[in-house]
C-alpha cells in the first residue's frame, strides 16, 4: 500500500513550506547523487520526472545517450530535520529511466527491484536489518579529517569515557524524525566506532535507508566537528567496520526460515539459503567489500569473518544465526561492511539464496571451532575455504562465478568491474610509506 499520493505530498510541501527538493540516486559505486529543484518545480516532476545528464555518473550512460530521467518514489519522500526549518528541504529517492520511458538497466535500485520481483515469483519477501558501524574522526584546524580518534573508549563504554555519545543521540533523533526505529546505538570495539541498529524492512526500504543513514551520519558529525567515515579499515591494529546483514524470507506472512521441528528450529529452506550463500558468497566479495581496503579488514583476530562456514553462533564464521526463533530467524551474513552498494550487496545475496532454494542445495556441516585459530590442515580437514585476500583476487574470483554478471546486467557488470580493476591497478602502483620505511635504507 502506497505511503503518500501526488496530492498529499504537495499539501505537505505547502504547509510545511518545503521550498527545495533533492531528487537522489546512486551510482554503481554506492555514491549518492543528486539533482535539487525548487518548489515550484514540484508538480511537472512528480508527473513527468526530472532529466539529467548521465554521462558523468559512474556506470550509467555514454556520452552519445546522456539523456536519463528520475522519477521520485513516492514512498521515500522526507524532510531532512536538520536543515532550517523556513524554506525546508525534502527529499526523494528515485528510479533511474532512460528517455524512452523504460527502466534504466544500470541503476542499482532497479537491479535489486528485479530480484526482489524473483522472490516475489516464488511467494518470498525479502527482509533485510542491516547493523552499520563507522568511526568518528577528530578534524584539524582546515576542517580536515584526521584518523585520531575522538574518544578512547570500547565496547560499550559511555560517558565521560565515549565522547561521541552526544553526536550519536543526536544522529538518532534525526534518524527518528525521518521515520526510522532505532533499535540500538552503542560504542563498538574500536577507539572511536560506533554502531548504530535500525529496525529491519522489506530489502529495498533497507537499501534506501542505509544510504540516508549514511548522509545523516556524516552530516550530524560535521555539526560537532568530527567526520564520520564508513571506510572499512582506517587504523591498523584495531577492528575494523563491519556492517552485518540479517536476512528473512517471509511467505504468507510467515518467516520461511523458522521450523519449530526443524534441527535448530531452521526450515530446509533456511538451509538451502544458506548453501546458495555459501556457494557464491567468494564470488560476490567484490561486491560486498569494494574497496582495496575492505580486505585490510577480513583478517584473522578482529572478528570479522575470512572463512566460509556457517554456525549457530560461532562469530568466526562468515554465516552465523542469532538466538531469536520465530519471526525473528533470520542469517546473518558478517562479510560485507559498510562501503559496499547496499542495492548491489542485498541483489546478489538474495539471488545466491534463492539459487540455493531453487535447486534444493543442502547446508554444508556448522562449523563450531574458533576459525581464527585454526591451522591450514584443520580447516582442509573441515573443507573450510577462504574468502579472496585482496581485491584483485575478488575480481577475479567473481569472473569466474558468473552470479554477479547475471545479476547486474551487462551494462553495471562492466562499468563495476572496470572501475574496480583501475582502482586495483592505481593501489598497486602506489609506493605507501610502509615501503619507504621498510626499505629505503636497507636497499
Amino acid at each position: 500500500m502506497a505511503k503518500y499520493t501526488k496530492e498529499q505530498i504537495i499539501q505537505i510541501c505547502d504547509e510545511q513550506d518545503v521550498e527545495f527538493i533533492r531528487l537522489q540516486f546512486i551510482d554503481v559505486l554506492g555514491i549518492p547523487k543528486n539533482v535539487a529543484v525548487t518548489r515550484s518545480q514540484l508538480e511537472k516532476v512528480l508527473d513527468e520526472g526530472m532529466m539529467f545528464d548521465g554521462s558523468s555518473i559512474e556506470g550509467f550512460a555514454r556520452i552519445e545517450e546522456s539523456d536519463m530521467y528520475l522519477r521520485p518514489d513516492l514512498d521515500t519522500f522526507v524532510i531532512y530535520p536538520w536543515r532550517p526549518q523556513k524554506a525546508k528541504v525534502a527529499r526523494f529517492i528515485c528510479d533511474v529511466y532512460t528517455p524512452d520511458g523504460e527502466p534504466f538497466e544500470g541503476d542499482p535500485r532497479g537491479i535489486l527491484k528485479r530480484q526482489i520481483a524473483e522472490a516475489e515469483k516464488m511467494g518470498y519477501t525479502f527482509n533485510v536489518g542491516n547493523e552499520c558501524e563507522f568511526f568518528l574522526f577528530k578534524t584539524d584546524d582546515d576542517g580536515k579529517p584526521t584518523i585520531t580518534t575522538n574518544d578512547e573508549a570500547g565496547y560499550f563504554d559511555l560517558d565521560p569515557v565515549d565522547l561521541g555519545s552526544e553526536a550519536r543521540r543526536d544522529i538518532c533523533m534525526n534518524l527518528e524524525k525521518m521515520g526510522y526505529e532505532i533499535e540500538a546505538s552503542h560504542h563498538e570495539v574500536a577507539e572511536g566506532q560506533h554502531e548504530i541498529d535500525f529496525k529491519y524492512a522489506d530489502a529495498l526500504t533497507t537499501a534506501d535507508n542505509v544510504v540516508a543513514f549514511r548522509l545523516v551520519v556524516k552530516t550530524i558529525a560535521k555539526k560537532y566537528g568530527l567526520h564520520a567515515t564508513f571506510m572499512p579499515k582506517p587504523i591498523f591494529g584495531i577492528n575494523g567496520s563491519g556492517m552485518h546483514t540479517n536476512m528473512s524470507l517471509f511467505k504468507d506472512g510467515k518467516n520461511a526460515f523458522f521450523d519449530p521441528a526443524g534441527e535448530l528450529q531452521l526450515s530446509d529452506t533456511a538451509y538451502s539459503f544458506i548453501a546458495g550463500v555459501l556457494k557464491h558468497v567468494a564470488g560476490i566479495t567484490a561486491i560486498t567489500n569494494p574497496l582495496v581496503n575492505s580486505y585490510k579488514r577480513l583478517v584473522p583476530g578482529y572478528e570479522a569473518p575470512c572463512y566460509i562456514a556457517w554456525s549457530a553462533s560461532n562469530r568466526t564464521d562468515i554465516i552465523r544465526i542469532p538466538a531469536s526463533r520465530g519471526a525473528g530467524t533470520r542469517i546473518e551474513l558478517r562479510s560485507p561492511d559498510p562501503s559496499t552498494n547496499p542495492y548491489l550487496c542485498l541483489a546478489c545475496c538474495l539471488a545466491a539464496g534463492l539459487e540455493g532454494i531453487r535447486n534444493n542445495l543442502p547446508a554444508p556441516e556448522s562449523v563450531d571451532i574458533n576459525l581464527f585459530k585454526s591451522t591450514q590442515d584443520e580447516r582442509d580437514e573441515l573443507g573450510v575455504k577462504s574468502l579472496p585476500g585482496n581485491l584483485y583476487e575478488a575480481i577475479q574470483v567473481m569472473k569466474a562465478d558468473g552470479l554477479v554478471k547475471e545479476v547486474l546486467g551487462k551494462h553495471a557488470y562492466k562499468a563495476f568491474v572496470k572501475s574496480k580493476q583501475a582502482e586495483w591497478d592505481a593501489f598497486r602502483m602506489f609506493v605507501s610509506k610502509w615501503e619507504i620505511d621498510e626499505y629505503l635504507v636497507n636497499y
